[in-house]
Formats: structure tokens, C-alpha cells, sequence
């Protein structure tokens, strides 16, 4: 059933032999790039998995990753908990799947999301729409188990939202344009400190939150192809999303270990123009995504 208690101490696998790993599972934005599945993060700490968004091809992209690259806890019946951090529909049309296809692919235990206000709403109409897939799965004849299609749903303030033996996680505002409520996310680990931008216009926030961290996942957009947008487009976007002129000041004060670009809008430019626009203005370690990138 829904709930929307914030529950923290879970109890979670406790490898620490393995180093906390940061796997880009998709770099898509609303574009329907084949290439790019919707956005999604997946922290790997100890034995589990933590994600952070759910765009669309999740599950697959995860299932990809957990064989291409031999991560378990990316299996499809393994993936538990997700943080959202905002409602924007390319950040959230995979949830469906990983609600009710993974369970249908062997989760037994009820996913946990967290996110910010309306995220408890999202769930309980996506459990409404897939009423009568529920039933015929649980009743109509299909081997199924009784528990894996559950969703436990938390809207969460800013502040620590999640805490077990492999991490803690630290929810802070990001600016989305008009949204009001929008997050970035801190993953605390034994041996590393992440730290997931979401969609956000260039924000002071992020500074703060990463302060030298191991590793900044940040979304941008190509500063040079922004000049060939419509005046509409344009307005949009330097209110929604961060250049890659504006995320070099904002990395160069951050001081990541290294910068990861995500989210990318190239507008006919390649990995390549994003690196050299960034690299114009910060000489720190950084590298543009591709899906099932580890870092």
C-alpha cells in the first residue's frame, strides 16, 4: 500500500569491499534520441542500488548495465528504491516500469520513492491506472508474487531523506524555472560523496552541496548552439537548464574530483563541443555521458 511516512535506517546490504560507483543509465532529455534513454542515476554502494530519476527504458537500461557490466544489484528484481527530483514527465515515464515491470520481472519487496510534494500523488493515480494489470496479475491466473507491485511513497522536504548502512542521502532545492518544488540529491557513502544536479538553471546550491566532491552529475545544454534558438526557446531555457559556459563557473567553484555532463542539449553539437565549451573556463576533470557510462 502507498504511505507517506519518511522512514529512514533501512537495513541494506553491507559489501564494502566494492567502491561506490556512479552508473549513468540514461542521458535522454524530452528529444527522442534512440541513442539516449530518459535520465536516470543509479549509486551503487555496498550491495544495492540507489536511483535517482526514472526516465523511460529504466528497467532496461538497468538490466543492461547489470549484465554488460556484471553489477547485480542492477537486476531488475533488485531495483528498490528511487529518488526523484522533480515531476517533469521525461524525468518520471519510466516509473510505471519500474514499479509494476519489475515486480512482474521478480521484485518481491514494495518500491520505495521519494521526491518532492505531489510525488505521493504521482503514485497513488499510477496504481489507480494500472488497477485492473494489478488484479489480472495477482488473480487472473498469472504465477505472481503478492508483494513486489507496492509502492511505499515519501514527498520529503529538503534535509536528509534516507539513511541505511551503505549512505546517507541529503535532498536540497535546485531552481527549475516555475517549479516549485525541484532537488538535487547528495549520496554520502563510506568512500565517496555524489552529488545529482536534476534540472536546475545555474544554482549556488549545487555549489554548497558538493564542496569538493568525488563526483558532480549536472545537466547543461550547448552554450554556443543556445544563440540559434527561437526567443521562446531561449527564455525557457535560461530559466530551466544550465549552459556549459555557466556550468564551468559553477564546477569551478564546486571543485569537483570530476565533472560528469548528463542531461545534454546539443542542438546539432557533439560530446566533443560540450567538453571544449566547459573546458574554455575549467581546467578540472570532466566528461560527457553516454547511457551505462560508470564512473
Amino acid at each position: 500500500m502507498l504511505a507517506c511516512a519518511l522512514t529512514l535506517g533501512h537495513v541494506a546490504g553491507t559489501e564494502h569491499s566494492t567502491p561506490t560507483r556512479v552508473v549513468i543509465l540514461g542521458t535522454g532529455t524530452p528529444n527522442a534520441d534512440p541513442e539516449r534513454s530518459g535520465p536516470a542515476v543509479a549509486i551503487i554502494a555496498g550491495d544495492q542500488a540507489y536511483l535517482v530519476d526514472a526516465g523511460p527504458g529504466i528497467v532496461r537500461r538497468a538490466a543492461l548495465a547489470s549484465r554488460r557490466d556484471s553489477i547485480a544489484a542492477l537486476a531488475p528484481d533488485r531495483l528498490r528504491r528511487v529518488f526523484l527530483t522533480h515531476l517533469h514527465s521525461d524525468h518520471t515515464t519510466g516509473l510505471p516500469d519500474l514499479i509494476f515491470g519489475a515486480w512482474v520481472l521478480g521484485r518481491t519487496t514494495p518500491l520505495e520513492v521519494y521526491g518532492p510534494p505531489g510525488s505521493l500523488r504521482m503514485t497513488a493515480l499510477l496504481e489507480q491506472a494500472y488497477s485492473e494489470d494489478i488484479e489480472t496479475r495477482l488473480h487472473g491466473g498469472e504465477p505472481s508474487n503478492k508483494s513486489g507491485f507496492a509502492v511505499n511513497a515519501h514527498d520529503v522536504a529538503p534535509g536528509i531523506v534516507y539513511r541505511d548502512s551503505n549512505v546517507t542521502v541529503t535532498a536540497f532545492e535546485v531552481a527549475h524555472g516555475t517549479w516549485e518544488h525541484a532537488y538535487g540529491y547528495r549520496f554520502q557513502t563510506r568512500d565517496r560523496t555524489i552529488v545529482v544536479s536534476g534540472d536546475t538553471r545555474p544554482s549556488d546550491a549545487i555549489v554548497r552541496a558538493c564542496n569538493g566532491c568525488d563526483v558532480l552529475v549536472h545537466e547543461v545544454y550547448s552554450a554556443e548552439r543556445f544563440t540559434t534558438r527561437p526567443p521562446e526557446w531561449q527564455r525557457y531555457h535560461a530559466a530551466f537548464h544550465t549552459s556549459t559556459i555557466e556550468l564551468a563557473d559553477i564546477a569551478s567553484r564546486a571543485r569537483p574530483k570530476l565533472l560528469v555532463l548528463y542531461h545534454q542539449l546539443y542542438w546539432g553539437d557533439d560530446d566533443g563541443a560540450l567538453l571544449r565549451q566547459v573546458r574554455s573556463r575549467y581546467s578540472g576533470s570532466v566528461v560527457s555521458a553516454r547511457d551505462i557510462g560508470v564512473y
